[in-house]
């Protein structure tokens, strides 16, 4: 009876001491398991960096420690460290952090106790990275600190002194600003690719200024030894920025006014071509035939023909008339060519500023005069009109001509096959709407060669305008090469052909 009690109180004592053990075990874990319910889980990753084990301090400062470290940036062979701040990069670590605590805490207490004494694994979470940029301060910061430092900018060409062409420039290198702001995001974004390479573009050499192109063409008479005057203008079709400018016997007249009143000769052609399309419109068969024989032949029969149709009397008065609506007070039309052995009678003498000038004397035709400003201003409007049909010849004349009538015009132009002058300082091909021009005097000496024309290039479309006058007499040998050269280089300044 005493041991069977004894035994039954060594069984007691036993399994009280296990209860006590298992209360102990179980105290213990549950200790362990709120300590650790307070650290995130083993796996867990806030923003790509590994946070398991640790509390929201450590895990916001080995956050922070990645990300607040600088960038290592390459460009243009140099390496550039960046500060996320000073792109205005900032990490919203609370909205982090509070999210990986609802991550924490998705399970109940009890839930999670049972799951830990069981060593069943808890959710690790991925917390993703939130932060933001500042697209703005990004943009800035490259285009002062890097950009302003390390570009390297392209190089014009240059004109060379004693020739007509151009010493080629150097192209550039450029920070590509868009691209360079996506890389160097992703960066700021990655907790392990911390280094970028910057990317950039090629900038191409840039054309010389018109300036540098006014500077050659003066040194090209200048080299000529041309003694008489020489009155040029340039138009680039593009942007309207122009050449102008006048030489007597080497010497530039003053700015203002820099119009020199001149013999139109044959150039005076252009207008009367444009008043017979003013007045009696699209031409017909009849007229078209004049318009090709003024400009295939330089016929001034035909020329007079066109002023007949327009008015028997007053055909030249009415083109001065033209003129004058569009603003070009230099360029009048006093009387019909008729022939040097019968000169018809002059209609009117016209008083012009450019002809008032006391400073040069040219010696300007009474029946026909210009400059090289208005016949090139001109030609930009005819131009203008036929590319777009717009511009001051429609302003002026809007019921009486179209874009069509333009078109008509430059093709007539381009019937002028005289091959010298402008036309010879061109590549062979080269679409050209010009007039050229000269007259003798009575003793067949010719004193003033012309050519003006609109110029088709590659590089870009220009009006020319040149006009000599030679007190004595204009020797061809010399004022044609003149001419060639200084088509020459304007042809290379718009195409950029160089050495």
């Amino acid at each position: 009876m005493k041991t069977r009690n004894t035994s039954s109180l060594i069984l007691r004592t036993i399994s009280l001491i296990f209860i006590f053990a298992a209360a102990a075990l179980i105290l213990f874990q549950l200790v362990n398991y709120s300590r650790d319910r307070n650290n995130y889980p083993a796996g867990m990753t806030i923003g790509g960096i590994a946070v398991g084990g640790t509390n929201a301090q450590l895990a916001s400062e080995r956050v922070l420690l990645v990300y607040t470290q600088p960038i290592e940036t390459h460009y243009a062979g140099e390496i550039i460290h960046i500060t996320p701040a000073q792109i205005g990069f900032s990490v919203d670590i609370e909205s982090m952090l509070a999210a990986a605590d609802l991550a924490r805490t998705t399970s109940s207490f009890w839930g999670g106790f049972w799951d830990s004494l069981w060593n069943r694994a808890r959710p690790a979470g991925e917390i993703p990275l939130r932060a933001s940029l500042n697209t703005e301060q990004l943009a800035f910061y490259l285009e002062s600190e890097i950009a302003a430092r390390y570009d390297k900018p392209s190089s014009a060409a240059q004109p060379i002194a004693g020739s007509v062409i151009f010493e080629k420039g150097q192209p550039g290198q450029e920070l590509n600003i868009s691209r360079a702001t996506l890389l160097i995001e992703d960066a700021l974004r990655s907790p392990t690719n911390r280094s970028v390479t910057l990317a950039y573009q090629e900038t191409a050499p840039a054309r010389p200024t018109i300036d540098n192109l006014e500077i050659l063409l003066k040194q090209i008479i200048e080299l000529s030894e041309f003694d008489g005057v020489i009155n040029l203008y340039l138009s680039d079709l593009q942007n309207a920025q122009e050449v102008h400018f006048a030489l007597d016997n080497g010497e530039e007249l003053s700015v203002d006014p820099i119009d020199v009143a001149i013999t139109a000769s044959s150039t005076i052609k252009i207008p009367i071509m444009l008043s017979n399309f003013i007045h009696l419109g699209t031409p017909d068969e009849r007229s078209t035939g004049f318009m090709e024989d003024v400009f295939s032949q330089s016929d001034n029969a035909a020329a007079d023909n066109l002023m007949l149709e327009i008015d028997f009397d007053r055909g030249p008065l009415i083109v001065s008339d033209d003129m004058q609506a569009l603003g070009l007070e230099n360029t009048f039309m006093a009387g019909f060519f008729c022939s040097p052995a019968a000169p018809c009678p002059l209609l009117r003498r016209y008083t012009t500023p450019a002809n008032q000038r006391t400073d040069i004397f040219t010696n300007p035709d009474d029946y026909n005069q210009t400059t090289s400003s208005d016949i090139g201003m001109l030609l930009t409007d005819i131009y203008q009109c036929a590319e777009s049909g717009g511009g001051a010849l429609i302003a002026t004349f809007p019921a009486e001509l179209t874009q069509e009538n333009c078109l008509q015009m430059i093709e007539f132009m381009e019937q002028d096959k005289f091959g010298s002058l402008i036309q010879a300082g061109l590549p062979d091909g080269t679409k050209v709407a010009h007039k050229h021009g000269f007259i003798p005097d009575r003793f067949g000496v010719v004193h003033d060669i012309s050519d003006v024309g609109i110029v088709y290039t590659p590089g870009g479309d220009f009006v020319l305008a040149i006009y000599t006058y030679h007190p004595v007499q204009g020797i061809w040998g010399e004022v044609n090469p003149l001419f060639v050269e200084l088509t020459q280089a304007i042809y290379n300044y718009f195409n950029l052909i160089g050495a």
